[in-house]
């Protein structure tokens, strides 16, 4: 018992210096302590912003006259909107609105200087993707200030006391997808590849550096099973797992948030394989590379945590600075969340959704050729 309660200062100086040695020569999880505290700092730090500016906006000006630019200058200058197009017709608003290149449009009406100087309150309408709420409501408000402020400068003179009305325009606003704002609509079928990212990455990396230090993977080498053949067995049961969270997530959508399912399920269902596969790839890459399942969880960890704070899903992607943009149009996540939310909440069609699915099948290509090349270089 004695010696149990003997507490020596040298034994646990020892024990100190080994585990620093330890730490020392583990490589990848010491690079882990200090990225991923770093890479928190950085993308909290420059990269996240809850109060996006500088949002993409159309404006079909059917008016052309000073007033309708008065109205846009105001806007602009309230750093909430920039304009990137200008629109001939009311169609080609709602396709870029259905997919997703820009957050506003401003549609100003013939004739709206003549009945701004008469007193009589013009329609001037704003509409909005709505879909991420959190990326439009500062927006909003700030485009009501603006429009009380913006004829200021050429009412003067005999047009002086229409600064006094009750508002010179009536500003309409409609929120296109998600009318009434509600949270859900946006966050729900985000989960589908919030999750798929999560759990295929860090199942597929435990599941294959699990065999290895159980010494079974050298069990199966010796069977006259192929190694193409056991990387296939490893990964087509979690494509199935994969597709199951889907199906659970479409059915809690559907009867326990009540989600608006508008477009095909089957074609959501077909557009998911590449995006499941992509994060399989990921998985078999980080299995080569970790020598333990510590290790694949720390790097499977490095690779979640910028999919879910640049894709768009927690904090608004227009919000976000230009590099960070860049980055985030990279991680495949980012692109399956507008594939999601386009056809869970818009309708589209793969005519839509073609834009956003070369990029997921570029990671594919690249991030399951490296995985195979690696896997096959550690089986030999």
């Amino acid at each position: 018992m004695a010696r149990f309660l003997s507490f020596s200062p040298k034994r646990f100086a020892a024990m100190v210096a080994k585990e620093f040695t330890q730490m020392r020569r583990d490589h990848v999880t010491f690079g882990m302590m200090v990225g991923i505290p770093l890479l928190q700092l950085i993308l909290f730090g420059y990269a996240i912003n809850s109060d996006p500016k500088h949002l993409p906006t159309a404006i079909l000006d059917n008016d052309r006259s000073t007033f309708s630019r008065d109205m846009a200058a105001a806007m602009k200058n309230s750093l909430y909107f920039k304009f990137t197009k200008e629109l001939t017709t009311e169609a080609e608003a709602d396709e870029l609105l259905r997919l997703g290149r820009i957050q506003f449009v401003l549609t100003i009406p013939q004739n709206f200087g003549r009945d701004l100087v008469r007193g009589d309150r013009p329609v001037v309408l704003l509409e909005a993707d709505a879909t991420d709420p959190s990326a439009t409501s500062n927006a909003v408000a700030a485009v009501r200030q603006a429009a009380s402020e913006a004829f200021n400068r050429d009412l003067t003179g005999p047009l002086l006391p229409l600064r006094t009305g009750d508002g010179l325009v009536d500003l309409r606003m409609h929120a296109r997808y998600n009318p009434e704002a509600i949270t859900q609509f946006n966050i729900v079928p985000g989960l589908m590849g919030v999750v798929l990212t999560m759990t295929l990455v860090i199942i597929t990396s435990l599941a294959i550096t699990r065999e290895r230090e159980r010494g079974t993977m050298e069990n199966l080498l010796i069977t006259p099973v192929r190694p193409v053949e056991v990387l296939l067995g490893k990964i087509l049961p979690y494509i199935v797992v994969g597709y199951l969270q889907m199906i659970l997530i479409i059915i809690a959508a559907k009867f326990l948030f009540h989600v608006p399912f508008v477009g095909s399920l089957p074609l959501l269902l077909l557009v998911s394989f590449p995006f499941i596969a992509a994060n399989l790839g990921v998985g078999i890459t980080f299995s080569t590379i970790a020598q333990n399942q510590l290790q694949a969880v720390q790097m499977s960890f490095f690779f979640f945590l910028p999919s879910i704070l640049l894709s768009g899903f927690m904090f608004p992607f227009q919000g976000m600075p230009e590099w960070a943009q860049w980055i985030g149009s990279v991680l495949p996540l980012t692109h399956f969340l507008r594939v999601v939310r386009g056809i869970v909440l818009k309708g589209n069609t793969w005519i839509e959704i073609a834009p956003h699915m070369w990029p997921i099948g570029l990671f594919l290509l690249v991030s399951l050729g490296i995985g195979v090349v690696r896997y096959r270089q550690t089986l030999d």
